[in-house]
């Protein structure tokens, strides 16, 4: 039977709302920061939020502000509070005052920048204040941090800022990289302190740190992938730790040739039959985010069994070998999925392309439609 499409991306929002759900309840009564970045994973920012406020979500990290600011402006979730911190030399910074979008402030000119913005509003900056505890991206150094602060407390006490947080992060190298930085945290926290200042959100942990080390949780977890049903963590499924995979990706057989042994297939020929065999072909590729490692011996489901990739992905197409299985046109072919249908998941897949669920997930292009199931009402 005839799919009617060619490929899409299938988006399970009641999955989404129950892993949020759940997420939600084991960590309480720390908060929970939704991180919506990269167009949520690919899943489409302007349709998850809505249904992550729906799921209890009060706090979304953006990384960068334009996102923060799109949404404000179209209205959506006005109720949340938005966190950006990934900041260039052109940002808006006026816009996030104006929009009340929280930054993260690395630097003496950040914050200098963020005060004057809310001085020519008459308004305050709400600032997240950043220190580097060893990942090396943003962040202030330590040898630093005590004039940030200091300057910060300044323009807090001037009514020009307020002190929303204070943020880092941890690499997840190892067990002893990881509390050499919260050791640096805290020590930055017990300073900061000192220099005057209070912070009403101290958050360093995302989504594997902050299911797994209650110690470093604070006062809000920034959670990413576990939200979308793709846990991180070597060795641990979505299901040990009762989430459901969000994303579906699939297309459908749109050719099949019965062909003889000794046959090439695609792309110079790194694959030929070794015996009379049928190749279906699927039209998605690398252009939509299949990866060009997706083949000799990469599984995909159809009809509830799997068959494997053989030669190059194309930009647009790959085949696969169903051997003499009656496949036809308009079969549906699941790349990933939850794997309630004999395929592979999408923390499978990765693992089978080596690389990591995330970057499937955001990898899938913009000519692959998204179709969302489970829709609140």
């Amino acid at each position: 039977m005839s799919t009617g499409y060619l490929r899409r991306a299938t988006v399970d929002l009641a999955a989404y709302r129950a892993n949020l759900e759940s997420l939600v309840q084991r960590l309480a009564p720390v908060e929970v920061l939704a991180i919506v970045k990269a167009d949520a994973y690919s899943n489409g920012i302007d349709v998850m939020v809505p249904e992550a406020v729906a799921a209890g979500i009060r706090w979304f990290g953006t990384v960068e502000l334009e996102p923060a600011l799109r949404l404000r402006r179209a209205g959506i979730a006005l109720e949340a509070s938005f966190f950006a911190w990934q900041l260039g030399p052109d940002d808006d910074y006026a816009g996030a005052v104006e929009h009340g979008v929280d930054l993260g402030v690395s630097t003496l000119d950040q914050l200098e920048r963020f005060a004057e913005a809310a001085r020519d509003a008459g308004r305050e900056a709400l600032v997240h204040l950043t220190i580097d505890t060893g990942l090396h991206r943003e962040g202030c150094l330590p040898a630093d941090w005590a004039e940030l602060v200091t300057r910060a407390v300044t323009l807090r006490d001037e009514g020009v800022v307020r002190l929303r947080g204070a943020f880092s992060h941890v690499s997840e190298t190892s067990e002893a990289d990881d509390h050499a930085a919260s050791v640096v945290f805290r020590k930055a926290l017990a300073d900061a302190e000192a220099l005057g200042a209070t912070f009403e959100k101290r958050h360093m942990s995302s989504s594997s740190a902050g299911m797994e080390h209650p110690e470093r949780r604070f006062d809000m977890v920034r959670m990413g992938s576990n939200g979308y049903g793709i846990p991180v963590t070597e060795g641990v499924s979505a299901s040990d730790r009762g989430l459901h995979p969000v994303l579906t990706l699939s297309a459908c057989v749109v050719r099949v040739k019965r062909v003889p042994a000794g046959t090439g297939v695609s792309y110079d020929y790194t694959y030929r039959t070794d015996r009379d065999t049928t190749l279906a072909l699927v039209p998605i590729g690398y252009a939509d985010g299949v990866s060009r490692r997706a083949q000799h011996g990469v599984e995909v489901t159809v009809r509830g069994r799997r068959y494997p990739i053989v030669g190059r992905v194309a930009m647009d197409q790959f085949l696969i070998d169903v051997g003499d299985d009656p496949i036809e046109v308009g079969d549906e072919v699941l790349l990933f999925g939850p794997g309630d249908g004999g395929e592979l998941t999408i923390g499978e897949w990765a693992d089978a392309t080596d690389t990591i669920p995330e970057e499937v997930s955001c990898r899938i292009g913009a000519r692959v439609p998204r179709v969302y199931l489970g829709r609140r009402g």
